[in-house]
């Protein structure tokens, strides 16, 4: 099973300095790696260049030499500059292809996509997150859900291993399997959201080994 954790400052710590949520983002990282969390992935789209490329080579320097592997969404230019493992490509950015020809061998590529014809499209990627599949916390209301047929759809459309994000809990995550999903991607399933305040980071051992006990066992083979 492929677990993702993305990150969201704002769910994680609520509206602080930007330092005291770097702290909290750290904090959080150190959870990811202690339990072996496959992959961190930097969603903080309204950081300037400079801002998030000080907060991706933070947390590429706290999984070095971990099995913890860290991507920044859709900038290319950030993620070479900051050491980390690879990017995560917006449904609607530039071609996997055309990023592979510019990196180094080995790069970390996913992308996201929403219907089966994106998914059948895509060629040069690591893996796909497809979604929204679920409501979650961070997206708005009445946005459009692929449920879970729509995932499989998409895990049907494509070779390339699918990951599920949106309204992802623990107990969703054999119906990820039983639909032929590789594993999922969450934002809320990592923070400890009863918490009114403060970093919400959460020791996450016991949560990550419960789903890939649930994965494993689903009988989906992924």
């Amino acid at each position: 099973m492929i677990l993702h954790l993305v990150t969201d400052r704002r769910r994680l710590i609520g509206p602080v300095p930007l330092d005291a949520a770097r702290r909290c983002l750290a904090r959080q990282a150190q959870y990811a790696i202690d339990a072996h969390i496959d992959c961190i992935h930097i969603r903080e789209r309204d950081l300037e260049a400079a801002d998030l490329a000080d907060l991706a080579t933070e947390v590429v320097r706290i999984t070095r030499g971990t099995s913890t592997r860290v991507v920044v969404n859709d900038r290319v230019d950030v993620a070479l500059a900051s050491g980390a493992d690879g990017v995560h490509l917006r449904a609607d950015s530039v071609p996997a292809e055309a990023v592979r020809r510019m990196t180094p061998r080995g790069f970390l590529i996913g992308r996201s996509v929403h219907t089966p014809d994106e998914a059948a499209r895509v060629t040069g990627a690591d893996y796909l997150v497809a979604g929204t599949v679920w409501p979650s916390g961070s997206k708005p209301a009445g946005q459009a859900l692929l449920g879970l047929h729509g995932f499989a759809s998409i895990v049907e459309a494509t070779t390339i291993p699918v990951l599920a994000i949106g309204g992802v809990t623990a107990a969703r995550v054999t119906d990820v399997a039983a639909a032929g999903g590789a594993g999922i991607a969450a934002i809320g399933l990592f923070i400890d959201e009863t918490l009114d305040s403060g970093c919400r980071a959460i020791a996450l051992v016991r949560t990550a080994d419960a789903m890939r006990r649930q994965f494993d066992t689903s009988g989906s083979g992924s």
